[in-house]
């Protein structure tokens, strides 16, 4: 009896615990102590101890309950973390919250002042956790709440701004990384110095802001307004300036962070269907979203090359710097103002609006009493709107440069621009309406005219030449059909590469140069961007894309799209952190960093590439330019072939073709395509020997020097394999770590690659399988030297030591991306 007594004992006991940790409220008699947990009573949020990321330090924080991942929103100890399990929550009758850590020590509290008779400390269902009195009627009347300290996350009701009559700020501060809580220099907040919008520091720099709030929404964003997810507002008054967000559907979970780490600011929604946290917006979002970038007086269009231009009646201050891309020093005025004889105003249409440090605003003016009002004032440069809804009204002027204007093309608000009277937008008169009618007409009859005379003049052309036009009605259509491919839009690319910006430049081909970027979702690009100035490549270009759009193989570089617009036309392919094989192999120091494991499995990649495009890919493909500089290498060292300008497909019992244009890399190319421009699959496999013996060797076809005898790498591999010394051809350091048999194996190959005659070099799938097997192959027989004279090799090669295509070759960067 006595022991079921103590059974049932035990047993509420455990009832009873279990059913404390799900409580929302403690009061001054309980504490919470590591290992037990405060849930909202809806079970959205809870309060517990955590340990973040790979850090073994403990913190109080507030996470969503309900989710598999724990995302943490809110911590208490953020600068003072607890290195146990120790940690302790409490509420003091007094209404003072305590943490403490080791030895009982304070590591935070908050900072109350008021006395309560009946404090009780809760987690509310949105995540705010509360001190309140117990006894008192009114549920919001908080005596404090952790909304008003935020940490790196704001959530659906909480402030950011200020309370005037206290001075009290409310602002997110990033962590510094995923394992440490603390704060990082990335803040987010209000800044009231002039007109008040909401700023992102990185430190004391100002990084991105919001623009001016117009009453529909922030200037700088003026597309956020009408989304499907929160309704958002900014309100300034006597005693407070914030901005506050609310869901419109409360079963949406959606939060905004900040990041230190990309130095952006965040908003993500809770898919249920993924269970992870899908990206709503990004600040800044864009490359014109940078604060300042395009200096005093200057309009940031990513719609333009390059992205920064000088508002209109103004140019550069420095010429030579604008060009340069340095835009710090920012426009002037095309004609000096003269405020005693009266200036005037023109109009940028869809702006963000500029930095308000230097602004004043009246909220009871209309717009032309606003503009008398900035005519006033000789160092007013510009005005608008305070108030954009039902028509505008109120008056916002800025003195001084205008920085950090960014161009949209929809939606934005209407800025008027002082500028010279001589240069100012004219009432129009009737007079000068009639005039400008009159003028109108007189052009749209002789454009008439000219229409009809060209309708005329065409219709015999195509009657005398039906055949023609058909061929090239047909090629047009061809050519559109070819772009049958992702298309991004010039202003997304400009973005990612940051303008083109030279400090992303990846390297120059032989038709432009090639850039990282980086898309508004992290990830990494490489964009091709074929040169305007050059009179070729707009083929090669096409054809690429053709040719990739069409290809799927992890050892062939991955096309993610395309970008025509204009004059522009770009390729966007995956980026390759470890750039091409050539800066591997050719380099001393480098070189040591691939083994010769990592060689062999490069090898075995390039081969199935090959055979990929020779005879599994829906097409025949010969590549026509394979070389070091054209495979690839991604984070893992995984070999990927790229550059297809000089690829050409095959039908399916197709099997050589001849040209009379011979492209390619001199060094690399087979004897029969050099002297005679026949090309085939076995193209391909002789240039596929040619980079095998660089592999194994880690020297240069071409630019080969041996102080004994003259010739190039082939007949240096030859020579040895003669005289029984194949190994000899290796990299020392290789003869001296790696797997001796296979290095060999892989000499015997190249040697079979590269005979002179096509017919019995053998085949990528013959390649891949002698990669594979131990199986006894056959010897090989004289190979191709390519002992060729000047004339031959000038026209050729465009370099004197072999590395390099011709001009009409390639697109694609030797130094990879």
């Amino acid at each position: 009896m006595a022991m079921d007594l103590l059974s049932f004992s035990a047993c509420l006991l455990i009832i009873f615990s279990k059913s404390s940790t799900a409580l929302d409220t403690i009061s001054p008699s309980q504490s919470l102590t590591d290992g037990m947990t405060l849930v909202s009573n809806d079970g959205s949020f809870e309060l517990g101890f955590f340990t973040p990321g790979s850090s073994k330090n403990r913190f109080l924080g507030i996470w969503y309950k309900n989710i598999p991942m724990q995302t943490v929103v809110w911590v208490a100890n953020r600068i003072n973390p607890i290195y146990d399990s120790s940690g302790l929550l409490k509420i003091e009758s007094t209404g003072k919250i305590v943490l403490q850590g080791q030895n009982n020590t304070t590591v935070w509290s908050n900072n109350s002042t008021e006395v309560v008779q009946n404090p009780i400390l809760q987690l509310l269902d949105s995540g705010n956790l509360v001190v309140k009195d117990g006894k008192d009627s009114n549920s919001e009347n908080y005596l404090w709440q952790s909304f008003d300290y935020p940490t790196d996350t704001m959530l659906p009701g909480m402030k950011i701004g200020f309370d005037l009559r206290t001075g009290f700020h409310r602002r997110l501060a990033a962590w510094k990384n995923s394992d440490d809580p603390s704060p990082g220099d990335l803040t987010y907040g209000v800044e009231l110095e002039g007109t008040p919008e909401m700023v992102l520091r990185k430190g004391s720099v100002k990084y991105y802001r919001s623009g001016l709030w117009n009453g529909d929404g922030f200037s700088g964003t003026p597309n956020l307004r009408s989304n499907p997810i929160f309704d958002y507002d900014f309100v300034w008054n006597e005693t407070e300036v914030y901005y506050i967000y609310f869901l419109k559907n409360k079963s949406v979970m959606s939060r905004f962070v900040l990041n230190q780490t990309e130095s952006v600011r965040q908003r993500y929604t809770w898919n249920p269907e993924t269970q992870t946290w899908k990206l709503f917006s990004i600040m800044p979002s864009d490359y014109c979203d940078r604060c300042g970038l395009c200096g005093p007086n200057g309009n940031c269009d990513n719609n333009k090359l390059p992205s920064c231009q000088c508002l209109k009646k103004f140019r550069p201050k420095s010429l030579e710097r604008w060009n340069s891309s340095d835009w710090s020093e920012g426009c002037v005025h095309n004609k000096p103002l003269n405020c005693q004889s009266g200036d005037g105003f023109i109009t940028i249409a869809q702006v963000k609006t500029p930095d308000t440090t230097n602004s004043w605003v009246n909220k009871i003016m209309n717009l032309k009493e606003c503009r008398a009002r900035c005519l006033q004032n000789c160092s007013c440069m510009a005005y608008t709107n305070l108030d954009v809804r039902n028509g505008g009204s109120g008056c916002a002027m800025w003195f001084g440069d205008l920085i950090d204007i960014k161009q949209f093309q929809s939606d934005g608000q209407d800025l008027y621009i002082r500028v010279s009277a001589s240069e100012a937008e004219l009432s129009k008169k009737p007079k000068v309406m009639l005039a400008v009618t009159i003028a109108t007409v007189i052009a749209m009859l002789l454009g008439l005219c000219v229409v009809v005379c060209y309708v005329c003049k065409r219709r015999k052309k195509l009657k005398d030449e039906p055949e023609d036009r058909n061929v090239n009605d047909k090629e047009n259509q061809d050519q559109n059909e070819d772009m049958d491919l992702a298309v991004f839009e010039l202003a997304m690319v400009a973005q990612a590469t940051e303008a083109f910006s030279f400090n992303n430049k990846l390297g120059e081909g032989g038709f432009g140069p090639v850039y990282k970027g980086i898309l508004a979702n992290g990830q990494e690009i490489a964009v091709k961007r074929l040169s305007k100035s050059s009179g070729q490549g707009l083929n090669e270009f096409k054809n690429e894309v053709k040719l990739i759009a069409k290809l799927q193989h992890r050892n062939l570089v991955r096309l993610l799209g395309c970008c025509i617009q204009g004059d522009e036309r770009m390729l966007v392919y995956e980026y390759m952190p470890n750039r091409s094989l050539d800066s591997f192999i050719f380099d001393q120091t480098r070189s040591k960093a691939l083994n010769w494991c990592r060689r062999f499995q490069i090898i075995c990649g390039i081969a199935r590439g090959l055979l990929y495009l020779h005879q599994d890919s829906r097409l025949r493909i010969i590549h026509r330019d394979l070389k070091a500089s054209n495979v690839l290498l991604d984070s893992e060292m995984n070999p990927k072939i790229s550059d297809f300008g000089m690829a050409r497909t095959f039908g399916g019992d197709q099997t050589e073709a001849n040209t009379n244009r011979v492209v390619g890399t001199y060094g690399y190319m087979a004897p029969e395509y050099a002297i005679d421009g026949l090309f085939s699959v076995k193209s391909d496999v002789f240039s596929f020997g040619i980079l095998l013996l660089e592999i194994i060797s880690g020297r240069k076809n071409r630019g080969f020097y041996d102080p004994n005898h003259s010739g190039n790498l082939i007949e240096h591999a030859w020579r040895l394999w003669k005289e029984g010394r194949p190994l000899d051809l290796a990299d020392d350091f290789l003869v001296e770590t790696g797997n001796l048999s296979e290095v060999l194996r892989c000499i015997h190959i190249s040697l079979l690659c590269v005979q002179q005659h096509p017919e019995g070099r053998p085949t990528m799938s013959s390649v891949v399988l002698m990669l594979g097997s131990e199986n006894e192959l056959p010897q090989p027989k004289q190979p191709g030297f390519l002992f060729y004279k000047k004339p031959l090799e000038a026209d050729t090669s465009s370099g004197n030591d072999g590395s390099s295509s011709r001009n009409e070759i390639s697109i694609s960067v030797l130094e990879a991306r």
